[in-house]
């Protein structure tokens, strides 16, 4: 009994895991699509959103993927996504060459 209910619980953990890291994914879309930055750039302008508004990286991606289809952005996500897609943006402007 003991092992089924350890291997259920691995299961359950397993699943959900897939379910976030997907979800993770579209986000990193909806970045690239509306923060006009390259394929590379999402996953590290979603972690600074989450660590800079304490909000769990998996709940910051939620947020955004129903963005898109007249989700709101709760307004500290918005404001540190803006934030952090500036400043993306201004050093990537540094590193360019004129």
């Amino acid at each position: 009994m003991e092992q089924t209910r350890r291997l259920t619980e691995e299961n359950h953990q397993l699943k959900e895991g897939m379910q976030t890291r997907a979800c993770i994914d579209q986000a990193m879309g909806v970045v690239v699509a509306q923060g006009g930055v390259t394929p590379d750039d999402p996953w590290d302008l979603l972690r600074e959103v989450s660590m800079n508004t304490n909000t769990k990286l998996r709940i910051v991606a939620e947020a955004l993927v129903a963005w898109p289809a007249g989700g709101a952005l709760p307004d500290d996500v918005g404001h540190a996504l803006g934030i952090a897609l500036a400043a993306h943006t201004s050093a990537r402007c540094a590193r360019s060459p004129r």
